[in-house]
């Protein structure tokens, strides 16, 4: 595993202890904004870590297949980051 998996995993990590600290405050009825606030750490990470594997993904598999001459990998590489760009504007 490499330095930059290394980090991704990290913040999925910190995420996830941060979401069940969001869940626990929903149960125990704390304070909303106290509850907005954990969240949007959550989302951070989240990012963060969508950020981290976008790079990942470029730099390796996006870059390989750009110098390849295939055009129709090439293609699909191109739809793939689209499809993902887009959901992760939604």
């Amino acid at each position: 595993m490499n330095h930059s998996s290394e980090k991704t995993i990290v913040n999925f990590k910190k995420a996830k202890g941060h979401l069940e600290k969001v869940i626990k405050m929903v149960e125990d009825g704390e304070y909303c904004i106290d509850v907005m606030q954990q969240n949007l750490a959550v989302i951070g990470l989240l990012k963060s870590a969508h950020q981290m594997l976008m790079e990942g993904h470029l730099n390796t598999c996006f870059k390989s297949a750009m110098k390849s001459n295939n055009e129709k990998r090439k293609q699909e590489m191109i739809e793939e980051i689209l499809k993902v760009s887009k959901l992760s504007n939604k």
